[in-house]
């Protein structure tokens, strides 16, 4: 993909393009979506082969698991237990602060571009639910991101008036991640159903307004230190836009903003909003290098 030759809208890049990047001096490379495929197909091989030849590195599944022995637990499982049980058993405690430090520094979204098994899948039904829009066979619907909050806290009341883990009925994540890591499960028509609706009716709909395990991620990289900083290379033509699923996070590179940058003097800004997962797709097809990663707290490393 040489986005310095052609603005890399959905709609004018293919799939398999994506996954290669030409640098400006015509030098090709993996793109941040190769590395974050790699990433979460390797992170599963490891589920995978933990349980399936014992290696034991990493056993379990994204619910709770150990590396090496050391406990992992999921933030939104564990307020979930507490609410049902009015208990935590002290590895709980210890897994989940675990997490918890690990995507306050990482950014907490990140679980959902480099962790999440099901994020890859979206992205081909997104791929997928692009092309239908463009033959106009169905139509572009857009929601309130913000109602992602109201199921967070609908699935944690249900744990705590019903004592049971409600949303892992149909958590897709926890379901993809079990058939992984363990076999065939007939849950897995649960996942097939909601990828026809991302296809079909709503791009990306499970992560943008329903997944509670991303929005809880979510409100922890409202103080992540990694983030996707702007710069004033910016040339406004919101390529980047097109490209993310949370677009609501890139309002920053709307031209708008520029005579009140330059009052102040700013040249450069923070992507500060909670929904970005940092998959980098801005990065991978900003052609003026606006764009980038940065690490809030690398002054004091």
């Amino acid at each position: 993909m040489n986005k310095y030759a052609t603005r890399k809208t959905i709609a004018r890049t293919t799939f398999f393009e994506t996954f290669l990047d030409q640098t400006a001096d015509g030098k090709r490379k993996l793109s941040i979506r190769a590395k974050r495929w790699i990433s979460v197909i390797s992170l599963h091989m490891l589920f995978f082969l933990s349980f399936q030849i014992d290696i034991q590195i990493l056993e379990g599944t994204l619910n709770g698991s150990r590396l090496l022995g050391f406990h992992l637990i999921d933030v939104f499982t564990t307020l979930e237990v507490f609410l049902a049980t009015h208990h935590l058993p002290i590895n709980m405690i210890i897994g989940t602060t675990t997490i918890a430090i690990i995507y306050i520094l990482i950014g907490g979204r990140t679980y959902c571009s480099w962790v999440c098994p099901y994020g890859i899948i979206s992205e081909v039904g997104e791929k997928i639910h692009n092309t239908l829009i463009k033959k106009k066979i169905i139509k572009e619907r857009n929601f309130d991101h913000r109602v992602r909050n109201v199921f967070w806290a609908i699935f944690l009341i249900l744990a705590f008036t019903s004592e049971y883990l409600v949303f892992e009925l149909i958590n897709v994540v926890g379901i993809l991640s079990r058939f992984i890591a363990y076999g065939w499960s007939v849950a897995l028509s649960w996942v097939v159903a909601v990828f026809l609706v991302e296809v079909f009716f709503a791009r990306r709909a499970w992560c943008r307004y329903l997944c509670p395990i991303g929005t809880t991620y979510g409100y922890l990289g409202k103080v992540s230190a990694l983030r996707v900083e702007w710069n004033d290379n910016c040339d406004h033509c919101m390529v980047c836009h097109d490209v993310c699923f949370e677009n609501q996070v890139l309002e920053l590179t709307k031209s708008k903003y520029d005579k009140q940058r330059e009052e102040l003097g700013i040249k450069r800004e923070i992507v500060a909003g909670a929904d970005c997962t940092l998959c980098g797709r801005c990065i991978d097809v900003c052609h003026s290098d606006a764009l980038g990663y940065t690490f809030r707290l690398k002054s004091l490393v």
